[in-house]
């Protein structure tokens, strides 16, 4: 995990991009997304799992369909 302090360890303000393998990008730390219309909008929680294999109801999201439709779970 890259830092930007000195101590190594992660700031609060730090954020953390995990790709999950066959499954979604774990983003932890304070984020704003942008919906298609341009409205940005914070998570109400630190990790947000996004998805990346274009089957979520929820999409930009992740709902876990990549289980159902690939057989994969996320280690």
């Amino acid at each position: 995990m890259a830092s930007n302090n000195q101590g190594g360890r992660p700031r609060d303000t730090d954020v953390t991009v995990i790709p999950c393998p066959s499954g979604p990008l774990l983003v932890r730390g304070p984020i704003s997304v942008l919906d298609v219309d341009g409205t940005s909008y914070s998570p109400r929680r630190q990790t947000v799992a996004f998805c990346r294999c274009g089957h979520s109801t929820i999409a930009p999201m992740c709902d876990g369909s990549h289980k159902l439709r690939t057989g994969h779970r996320n280690s």
